[in-house]
């Protein structure tokens, strides 16, 4: 491995929204810095997997679907 092109590779606080706090590895900030989330990763599609649904609002995606439907999409 080069030395001196990699970052600092360190442990900081992370604060959840619940305000629980979490020791974690990063890059980011100094060592023992707190970084506070503004997003809760225990609800959020990005980090539970959970999937978006496509909202037909309007009937665009039904006229799209019935003006290709000849195409074989």
């Amino acid at each position: 491995m080069k030395q001196g092109i990699h970052p600092d590779y360190h442990v900081i606080d992370v604060r959840l929204t619940d305000g629980t706090v979490v020791k974690m590895k990063s890059t980011w900030g100094k060592e023992g810095d707190l970084l506070s989330l503004e997003i809760d990763p225990l609800a959020h599609p990005a980090w539970t997997g959970g999937s978006q649904k496509l909202m037909d609002t309007g009937g665009r995606v039904s006229k799209f679907k019935s003006k290709y439907a000849g195409l074989g999409f």
